[in-house]
């Protein structure tokens, strides 16, 4: 039986939940996933500079795991780009330490340490939990 995935963790959710080619609804799009993780991965080593092996420190992985995140990263990315696709950000094997909210009504990001019932920005009570917070420790 293979060994547990170590959940990998994730600071900064992102700002938007995806992107769509200029002019084309989303409707008529086929979407290609990126994984929290994933953007995570873009987001240590082309945002902030990072090396691989300080971008897998902070998301708790392995070197060679993290390697293996940001390719599949890339590759869906360029996919996006060069086939004209929507890229979706959802989803993974991931954990953090905050509760991430979309505000369904101003679209805003909320990021909290404690459960939420209004909208940070524009306090509407209309939130969607983007995440599960998994406790540090789930895995003893």
């Amino acid at each position: 039986m293979p060994r547990p995935k170590h959940k990998r963790s994730v600071i900064h959710p992102p700002v938007m939940e995806g992107f769509k080619p200029f002019g084309v609804p989303l409707k008529d799009l086929e979407p290609v996933i990126l994984l929290y993780e994933e953007y995570e991965s873009i987001r240590l080593c082309d945002y902030e500079g990072l090396t691989q092996q300080e971008a897998a420190d902070s998301m708790e992985v392995s070197r060679p795991t993290l390697t293996r995140i940001y390719e599949k990263a890339r590759k869906a990315v360029a996919k996006a780009f060069v086939e004209g696709k929507a890229l979706i950000i959802e989803g993974g094997d991931f954990r953090s330490d905050f509760n991430w909210y979309r505000c369904n009504d101003c679209l805003k990001l909320n990021i909290s340490k404690t459960k939420k019932q209004t909208c940070n920005y524009c306090h509407s009570r209309s939130l969607r939990l983007l995440n599960q917070v998994m406790e540090k420790h789930d895995e003893q």
